[in-house]
């Protein structure tokens, strides 16, 4: 099966869906069965059976479906929101005692999390690269997480290379894909253990719906699926997984029309005076841009750039001055957004992270290039 195929019509044309054009929502709590033999069953399987909302439902079971086989991966559980994916992920892999290491720079409410899981005895460490893993692993250590390209830097880490290197060594590896999407990128065919991503973002893809999922082997999805998953509660609504769903059947055409416009722009940002540096992997220049090329089919469009300034205030006057862009945190959908972590980020977080002061990230949307262009040049006028 290809994406497209997958996108579209996967799973939509069985007998439950009567044939409906848009796969009917099964807007109810609770399933009923004819027997107390078979209501145990289902209970035993509640990953699998319809029993309870919390625990899955046919509307939500049609978009991880989809969303493994877009992966190809064996299975995919669905979440209420992205961090409702990531923490539950996490907390399967680990207990009191193990250590977890993060590559590179990731989303900051995954470091909060991991501090949070301090209180329980589980520590962690954030190493700059492979090397530094080295220096960083410890006896206990049972995970390595990370994101390529990385959270606000978009660091490309060689997928073959890091997987390979943490087979070696026993750990478990969790990636983060919502920036490629796997119509770009599929991790788990170069050796990642468990994919997440936020559905809020590129999957959704119209700012109205707030979604995760994490898609892997059944080995590791089942028994989250039976523990997690219920016990943090963090159900995915059958009504959002519709929206995801429709979502899914233009997200390729999206994300070509997101990667041209988003090349475009950053194009622009890198021949300006007032841009030090552009952080976009799809761009020649980048340092990662030969191994992207290698692991991933196309660039989606969020990516930073560097304003020459060290001035939190000249930052504010950038974002102030852009009329089409609209400030704002998120991304992915058709509005292009703008936001920088200096004046959003928690210190600690963003100094982990190694974020300097002048950095602006870019959610490039579906407006015309040209428009976008004109916007971020007016704006970077202001400051020079």
């Amino acid at each position: 099966m290809d994406d497209d195929w997958i996108c579209g019509r996967f799973g939509e044309d069985e007998p439950w869906t009567l044939g409906a054009v848009n796969p009917p929502v099964f807007d109810n709590s609770v399933f009923t069965f004819g027997s107390a033999v078979e209501l145990g069953e289902a209970i035993r399987n509640e990953d699998e059976r319809y029993v309870y909302w919390r625990g899955t439902n046919p509307t939500v079971d049609l978009l991880q479906r989809k969303l493994a086989a877009l992966e190809r991966a064996e299975r995919a559980k669905c979440f209420g929101s992205g961090m409702g994916a990531i923490s539950a992920t996490i907390s399967s892999l680990v207990s009191a005692g193990d250590h977890v290491l993060v590559l590179g720079a990731v989303y900051g409410p995954t470091t909060q999390f991991l501090r949070y899981l301090e209180k329980f005895g589980v520590t962690h460490d954030h190493a700059v690269d492979l090397d530094a893993c080295d220096s960083a692993i410890r006896p206990n250590t049972r995970l390595l997480y990370f994101e390529s390209p990385s959270y606000m830097r978009y660091e490309i880490f060689d997928l073959a290379v890091v997987t390979g290197w943490a087979r070696e060594r026993g750990l478990v590896t969790v990636m983060d894909n919502t920036w490629s999407t796997p119509i770009f990128q599929k991790p788990l065919t170069l050796g990642v253990d468990l994919v997440v991503h936020s559905l809020s973002k590129y999957a959704g893809g119209h700012s109205d719906v707030v979604g995760g999922v994490v898609a892997g082997p059944s080995r590791l999805i089942r028994p989250l699926a039976l523990t997690e998953y219920q016990l943090y509660g963090a159900a995915m609504s059958p009504h959002d997984a519709a929206k995801v769903i429709k979502g899914l059947r233009t997200l390729p055409v999206r994300m070509a029309a997101h990667q041209e416009r988003g090349l475009a722009v950053a194009g622009f940002l890198a021949g300006h005076p007032a841009v030090r540096r552009v952080n976009h992997p799809g761009l020649p220049s980048h340092p990662g841009h030969d191994i992207a090329l290698g692991q991933m089919s196309g660039f989606s469009s969020l990516f930073s750039f560097e304003l020459a300034t060290e001035s939190r205030d000249e930052v504010s006057t950038f974002l102030d001055g852009l009329r089409h862009f609209r400030i704002g945190v998120s991304w992915g959908g058709f509005e292009s957004l703008v936001n920088a972590p200096a004046l959003t980020t928690e210190e600690s977080v963003r100094a982990t992270m190694g974020i300097p002061v002048g950095l602006v990230r870019l959610s490039v949307g579906l407006e015309p290039a040209d428009t976008l262009i004109k916007d971020l040049g007016g704006a970077l006028d202001g400051i020079g």
